[in-house]
């Protein structure tokens, strides 16, 4: 018997929004959570726009115990686990605690925590650095305190796939799910906006240096010019549907129907960057053919020529302006481990409220693209099936298809 996988929980910790709901009715109404940066000085740096989670006060949902051994980005995940359970109606005790897992991605782990450490190991001594910080930076520490705060014992994990790596960890939930195990936590919450987070996005060349913020960020625009980092994510429970059924989940957000991931061939090559390849083995995955999908979620680099090769794969794919596209992460900034797990989450409530959000910011498509891109107020549909692009930097692709549950 196939074991079908479908999403009961949501938890969204987001620059323009603080849980579900909140960020939801913010995305359709095009509010954008883009803005200086204020977790540190970013006055001296080229570039000082980010997507900051805002009235997070982590101590309203942190345990006291947990505050000196978190970061900033654990404190999301940690809130943004609790709200998905809450929202799946899932009560742990009740499951087996080897039934269920926890599956995340992350990028380069809790930076904010190891460099204040850092800070006080260079500044004051080896005295004054944290017990904690074994361990509080790494980059698995979301997936840890999640199972342990939890007591989710089952098979559990951690994907570095940068902006990919949300999908590459919905994929693999789906895989313990399918081998047996009722339940596992899935996604991913990112935070790194602080200079040693920084840094590294500044060396890459991609980020906007543009210093209005709706400006900033314009992918597929023949005005684009980097991306904007931002911070925050989603959380999914993916389960079983039977099992699901059988303890009458509160809601069924819908299915994970296909799921692929591969690695852009090496430069100079002359072969074909791999996003394509993805998107037709999650439609295969899926069963599904190119003219089943009624929305994509782009990736959406916002840097000229990775928006080109995005369009022409989906052009090539689906065929000129065949699908409507769209990339709310305009209203968030590039949330790294965190983007496409948000992604996913967010093409599960269009695919609930049969409304696709809008691109904002974007009035012109770069010449020669030939997208159907969703720009301006949101737009109703009839969607059954959605598809999520993601790409990492370092040549991840990852491709996810939802479908609507009936």
């Amino acid at each position: 018997m196939t074991v079908t996988t479908v999403v009961t929980g949501l938890g969204i910790t987001a620059p323009n929004g603080l849980g579900t709901e909140d960020y939801w009715k913010a995305t359709l109404a095009g509010q954008s959570g883009i803005g200086p940066v204020t977790r540190f000085d970013a006055g001296q740096y080229p570039a000082g726009l980010a997507g900051e989670v805002p009235g997070f006060v982590a101590e309203e949902h942190i345990p006291s115990r947990l505050m000196p051994q978190t970061d900033h980005m654990t404190r999301l995940a940690l809130t943004a686990a609790d709200w998905a359970l809450k929202d799946a109606g899932l009560d742990t005790s009740e499951v087996p605690e080897y039934g269920m897992g926890v599956v995340t991605s992350a990028s380069g782990g809790a930076v904010e925590f190891g460099q204040r450490e850092l800070q006080n190991l260079w500044s004051k001594g080896k005295e004054h650095v944290s017990a904690y910080q074994s361990f509080a930076w790494f980059y698995a520490v979301n997936t840890g305190q999640i199972s342990i705060r939890h007591k989710m014992r089952g098979p559990s994990g951690v994907l570095l796939t940068e902006q990919a790596g949300g999908i590459d960890a919905i994929g693999h939930a789906r895989r313990h799910v399918r081998k047996g195990f009722p339940v596992v936590v899935s996604g991913g919450v990112d935070a790194g906006i602080c200079p040693w987070g920084w840094v590294p996005q500044l060396a890459s060349g991609l980020m906007s240096t543009e210093d209005d913020p709706a400006r900033a960020y314009l992918p597929f625009s023949a005005d684009a010019n980097g991306y904007v980092p931002g911070e925050g994510g989603a959380i999914l429970i993916a389960e079983d549907l039977e099992s699901a059924r059988r303890r009458s989940a509160e809601r069924v957000y819908g299915a994970i129907a296909g799921y692929a991931a591969t690695l852009d061939p090496a430069p100079g090559t002359g072969r074909p960057p791999g996003l394509a390849k993805a998107a037709r083995l999650a439609l295969a995955d899926a069963g599904l053919a190119p003219e089943d999908i009624d929305v994509v979620f782009a990736d959406a680099s916002g840097v000229p020529d990775r928006d080109r090769a995005e369009a022409e794969a989906i052009t090539e794919i689906f065929g000129p302006g065949a699908v409507p596209v769209t990339a709310p992460k305009t209203m968030t900034g590039r949330l790294l481990a965190g983007g496409a797990a948000l992604d996913a989450a967010t093409a599960l409530l269009a695919l609930r409220d049969g409304v696709i959000p809008p691109t904002t910011g974007v009035d012109t498509l770069a010449p020669g693209l030939r997208i159907d891109l969703v720009t301006g107020e949101p737009r109703e549909a009839r969607l059954t099936n959605a598809l999520v692009l993601a790409r990492g930097h370092g040549g991840f692709n990852a491709a996810l298809v939802v479908r609507r549950h009936a």
